[in-house]
């Protein structure tokens, strides 16, 4: 079977009308339509019970199940089908041209008994490791699927380690009164054993190097907690309709592969979880994500692409995805790129999507020692509530570099030295996001780049939040806000910009009553236009200090 990446000659409009107050009709073209061809198998199916599966809670099935798998691709391919009942079972191994399909009452349950699970070198968080066989692992296969409308639950409870300050008084009291599980050193983190524990005391204890040993990976490899269903090195992956849920770690991880369909899917995990991902997508090429519904622990969606020199080495960037039509609920960020993105990230389209409740809705995330370029985002249609903290964050400071500051009332810009920029030095640029919609957040748009790297062309339009703060920039340039509303408590700035050029803030509307309108600071902000937006009393409405000079403001209403 064939399979082709997008085809640049077929081209997709978006023009859509927002009705409301604005009357705004925008429009973004040039924007490929996705053209992955769905993966096709023979209609022979391969029932689970044939081979001695049974639906029992002491049975355990991972034999049969491996089997029937092995059996229908052995014999050109077709359908391994789960029926209605609780299976229980160790980790699959999905073959080529298999399709694994669940039925409505359906539930593959993972057992518990983590020696089921042996080491197995894998990718994780960008580089290679040797973590825990996954439940569900694929490398080096072409068309396989998993559909129908069964669960598939990865027991993550059994692998998680618990940290206090994300349980109630009773429920702490109730995880470490049982007879498993060890604390950590000041009992502000429950593991699942003393393995556990030990591995947590290493930076990636996981990662292959040549000064460890098999044993050391043995000693710790209950910390080395599996992803529910990695698919690596794969090519032509269709995941449509199934429930994905309580993984041990991320939950789907396509890694290194191409020509990828996930429809349809929900994918869940307790808010605690830690690293309780929803999807991964990491180093692959054309995918189509559409329709899901993501309430997880960790990033909802999340664009990967290897971690620092290795990532960089390899260079495989993820490009040409499709996301559109999907909800996410609780995550650390609906929309996400990185922070392991040092094989880069391009052509990536986002559009229709519903982020309610999520920590941060659009999250861009990198730092220095990274490298790669994310570039070309193109995003539209985004509508989203109640967002703890930013409705859109572009962030080269991952490692929590603290912002701009109050002193005596003031606002003072922290520390900003810059370093020589290199090949570890990461570069957002070429962002598009039109079409914007926030009720609710602690801030509207944050964006900080490095001195010796802004993040750059970024065009916002027809933007409209309602959040605590407006929108913070540092170290950014060519940055466009136009046709778009900016509304935060009263006497609260609209815009702070430090070290930011070529800012351009056309036609936006906010609460006259409002303090400053933008807040310059920083000796490289410059080229900074305001047109069409009543900023009323310039001296009351713009300010320029730390640097900034007043003349780099060109006001023209």
């Amino acid at each position: 079977m064939a399979f082709y990446p997008y085809l640049p000659t077929m081209k997709w409009l978006f023009i859509s009308l927002l009705i409301g107050s604005h009357g705004v009709v925008s429009a973004q073209a040039d924007v490929p339509l996705p053209a992955i061809q769905r993966p096709v198998f023979k209609a022979d199916t391969f029932h689970i019970v044939a081979f001695g599966a049974k639906s029992e809670i002491a049975a355990l099935n991972t034999v049969p199940i491996n089997q029937a798998i092995k059996a229908c691709s052995a014999g050109g391919g077709g359908v391994v089908f789960v029926s209605d009942g609780l299976w229980i079972t160790g980790p699959l191994e999905m073959e080529s041209n298999v399709n694994l399909s669940l039925a409505k009452n359906a539930l593959l349950q993972f057992t518990t008994d983590l020696e089921q699970y042996p080491l197995v070198e894998t990718g994780y968080e960008g580089l290679r490791q040797m973590r825990r066989h996954s439940p569900i692992r694929a490398a080096g296969k072409k068309n396989i699927a998993i559909t129908g409308e069964g669960i598939i639950d990865g027991q993550g409870d059994a692998w998680r380690s618990v940290k206090r300050g994300k349980m109630t008084a009773s429920q702490w009291k109730e995880l470490t009164s049982g007879k498993k599980g060890v604390l950590n050193a000041d009992g502000s983190v429950w593991y699942i054993s003393g393995s556990a524990l030990r591995g947590s005391h290493y930076q990636d204890p996981g990662e292959i190097t040549a000064d460890k040993s098999a044993d050391f990976y043995e000693d710790i490899k209950d910390f080395l907690r599996p992803n529910l269903i990695v698919l690596e090195n794969c090519d032509g992956i269709l995941l449509e309709g199934v429930t994905f849920q309580n993984s041990g770690a991320w939950n789907i991880h396509p890694l290194g592969s191409r020509n990828i369909i996930i429809r349809n899917l929900t994918v869940r995990n307790p808010w605690y979880a830690s690293n309780g991902d929803g999807l991964d997508i990491e180093s692959c090429y054309n995918v189509l994500v559409e329709n899901c519904t993501f309430d997880v622990g960790d990033d909802a969606i999340c664009i990967k692409s290897g971690k620092n020199e290795y990532g960089r080495k390899m260079a495989m960037p993820t490009e040409n995805v499709w996301i559109r039509n999907c909800v996410v609920y609780h995550a650390h960020g609906g929309f996400v790129v990185g922070s392991e993105m040092s094989g880069g990230a391009r052509n990536l389209y986002v559009s229709d999507c519903t982020f309610i409740g999520t920590d941060i809705g659009l999250r861009f995330k990198s730092q220095r020692g990274r490298g790669g370029v994310v570039e070309n985002v193109f995003i539209s249609r985004i509508y989203m509530s109640k967002i703890k903290d930013a409705a859109v964050l572009f962030d080269m400071y991952y490692d929590a570099k603290p912002s701009a500051f109050m002193v005596d009332g003031k606002r003072v810009p922290p520390p900003d030295e810059a370093v020589t920029a290199g090949i570890e030095t990461p570069r957002f640029l070429n962002f598009n996001l039109d079409e914007i919609h926030c009720e609710g957040a602690k801030q509207g748009i944050f964006v900080r780049g490095l001195p010796e790297m802004p993040i750059r062309n970024i065009q916002f339009n027809n933007v409209h939040i309602r959040a605590d703060n407006g929108i913070e920039l540092y170290n950014a340039e060519n940055i466009t806000l136009k046709n778009s509303s900016i509304h935060v408590p009263e006497n609260k700035t609209i815009a702070y910009a430090y070290n930011t050029g070529k800012l351009h803030l056309d036609r936006i509307t906010y609460r006259p009553e409002n303090g400053l309108f933008l807040h310059l600071q920083g000796g490289r902000s410059h080229q900074v236009k305001i047109t069409g937006t009543p900023v009323g009393d310039a001296d009351k409405s713009l300010l320029a200090d730390h640097g900034a000079a007043a003349g780099e403001i060109e006001l023209k209403r």
